[in-house]
């Protein structure tokens, strides 16, 4: 199987999720259902499923093997160099590969769908860009008011695997309201690293008021691209969440606590927010270098590690 487009549907109550098989399984097109009323949950720009567009500006894009920016276009690991091509904008190698490149649909259900990409399989070039060999599956799951996605990144090669995960989902706003600039956005962080050129320095902030930021904000206030640390977790799991007051529909982001840092974005058109989980901060292994705790995963041979994100509608 190798579809390019993919559509889940829950028979029950009719909600849907539209994928892009083959532009890194991006889920661009989630309808929840919740007291009995359709909710638009995610957003990607007019023509986004045609595949020509900016893959990471809409949906769901996943990030491996590096989320966020690399500084320049040369990763160092371990005495060699792999160049990797940029694409901020900035002169940055950003959001890694698996975001850009078909994946192969391996398993498919009405509610469920299963996919994979090996990266030196379904793309040798990448021998040349990555110290290791690596293999994600990435499993959806629709529910009337639910989806619910598992990860699992696996190292088949014979060298350690440096990396991080990461998702980038864009929520659509308002949720069914006449107002975006109303809704209350609710983080679950405590402290934001400090970025010089979008680049973390190493140094981590406390928030002054983190309340504030947990308690929520209105979305018209928040203008943001920053790398937000120390997560509150409960049982294991985080959640933000988006509120519109005039609709009364929440959308909640949950993850586990293999994601350890929350990226926020809130792209020039104000059509969306994006709440970011990541297991590492960006450019984790140049901190790491240095001393600094940045998250970064070492997969040694044969190893692997599991991740999952959930959106729900209430």
């Amino acid at each position: 199987m190798n579809d390019y487009f993919v559509t889940l549907d829950d028979p029950t109550s009719g909600a849907r999720a539209q994928f892009l098989i083959g532009l890194g399984v991006n889920c661009f097109d989630l309808k929840a259902i919740s007291g009995g009323k359709i909710v638009d949950v995610l957003y990607a720009p007019a023509g986004f499923e045609s595949g020509t567009l900016r893959p990471s500006s809409g949906g769901i894009p996943i990030l491996f093997p590096f989320p966020g920016r690399l500084r320049g276009t040369q990763f160092a690991w371990e005495g060699r160099q792999y160049t990797i091509p940029g694409g901020d904008g900035r002169g940055n190698a950003i959001h890694g590969f698996v975001h850009t490149r078909p994946w192969r649909l391996i398993d498919r259900s009405e509610c469920r769908l299963t996919a994979q990409f090996h990266a030196w399989r379904d793309d040798p070039a990448l021998r040349h860009q990555w110290p290791a060999d690596f293999l994600l599956t990435a499993t959806y799951e629709l529910a009337a008011s639910a989806l619910r996605a598992t990860i699992q990144v696996e190292n088949p090669s014979d060298a350690p695997l440096p990396c991080g995960l990461g998702l980038l989902p864009y929520f659509r706003l308002p949720l069914g309201g006449p107002s975006a600039a109303d809704c209350l956005v609710r983080l679950p962080v405590a402290s934001r690293w400090e970025l010089v050129d979008m680049l973390p320095t190493g140094r981590k902030l406390w928030l002054n008021d983190p309340q504030r930021w947990q308690a929520g904000q209105p979305f018209g206030t928040l203008t943001l691209d920053d790398v937000f640390g120390d997560l509150v977790f409960h049982e294991g799991t985080c959640a933000a969440s988006l509120h519109d007051p005039h609709s009364g529909h929440t959308v909640t982001c949950r993850f586990d606590a293999t994601f350890r840092e929350c990226v926020v974005y809130t792209p020039p058109h104000r059509e969306a927010i994006c709440i970011e989980p990541y297991t590492c901060v960006p450019c984790a292994a140049e901190l790491a270098a240095r001393g600094i705790d940045a998250g970064l995963r070492v997969v040694p041979p044969g190893g692997q590690f599991t991740a999952w994100f959930q959106i729900e509608v209430t």
